[in-house]
């Protein structure tokens, strides 16, 4: 079953759905706050992930960043790796509030750049019980280093010195100037890294695009983004578990493997065989055996 919701964050109303178990009448559900991609809203690879983990018992609950699809938040397009974080927490809130949840058994999974969001905003929010992420990217790093950090510093330094000419140009009421999430289309990424080359085929055909995935992040997000770094305190989930899944041909496995590395335990790294960073959105053989596995995971951490 699926509940259109909305609950605040730092005064900005988000739009969420909670999904629960079809046929649920009683009893407290014990719940999974699922935070979706950069660039992606609720209703793409969050709620393929929330709806089956509903099927397997829990209550799962999706929302628009602050900024971003149905959400409240000015400027639109803003990534604010920080009220992303404020974000899990605030749904968190939520669920604590609801008479069908049991607020002593909330989960969270990130996705992407949420795989980063989740764990940061659970280093220091105990009320998340077990904390977990599929294709996880700390964006921040992303941001300074590139992809396989092969960056040019220079790159980055130019990136902010852009940021703050657009803050002041915002000032003066200029218009704002956004970067795409994802390429328009395939021409010329025939040699891309297989990321760029999926996120064009995810976000930009019929695969999953959306109306209110506009492709589109605001420039002057760079300088929130840039001093950003997901893990450097991810020991702080323990003695609670963490889970890291990553495909086993993602070009982004390295963030999954070196976040296990830095945390204390209880933690481990599942990967799914084949799966490249985008095809455990939503391609089925990728994504069965990562719900599995989470069912597993939050079956045996949140006992309610």
């Amino acid at each position: 079953m699926q509940t259109s919701v909305t609950f605040p964050s730092n005064n900005l109303e988000l739009a969420g759905i909670l999904f629960t178990p079809d046929g649920h009448t009683g009893g407290r559900l014990p719940a999974v706050v699922v935070s979706h991609p950069g660039g992606g809203v609720k209703e793409q690879t969050a709620s393929i992930y929330a709806e089956r983990l509903a099927g397997l018992g829990f209550a799962a609950l999706v929302f628009d960043a602050a900024y971003q699809g149905e959400s409240e938040g000015e400027p639109r397009g803003l990534e604010d790796p920080f009220q992303r974080a404020e974000d899990v927490k605030s749904a968190v809130t939520y669920l604590t509030t609801r008479d069908d949840i049991d607020a002593e058994n909330i989960g969270a999974l990130g996705i992407c750049a949420s795989g980063g969001y989740v764990p940061f905003a659970a280093q220091t929010d105990h009320r998340i019980k077990a904390v977990s992420a599929v294709s996880a990217v700390d964006w921040g790093d992303m941001l300074r280093n590139g992809l396989g950090r092969t960056q040019d510093p220079a790159v980055l330094d130019t990136m902010l010195k852009t940021a703050g000419a657009l803050r002041t140009a915002a000032a003066r009421g200029e218009e704002p100037t956004y970067e795409a999430w994802a390429p328009e289309n395939p021409e010329g990424l025939e040699n891309a890294p297989t990321l760029y080359r999926e996120a064009q085929d995810y976000y930009r055909t019929e695969r999953a695009k959306h109306p209110r995935s506009d492709n589109k992040w605001r420039l002057e997000s760079v300088d929130r983004i840039a001093h950003f770094d997901a893990f450097a305190k991810v020991d702080m989930i323990s003695p609670r578990p963490l889970l890291m899944i990553a495909g086993t041909d993602a070009d982004t496995r390295y963030f999954s493997e070196e976040a296990i590395e830095k945390a204390a335990e209880p933690k481990e790294l599942f990967l799914v065989d084949g799966a490249t960073h985008i095809g455990l959105y939503d391609l089925d053989e990728h994504v069965t055996p990562a719900v599995a596995k989470l069912g597993e995971f939050f079956g045996k951490h949140l006992a309610g």
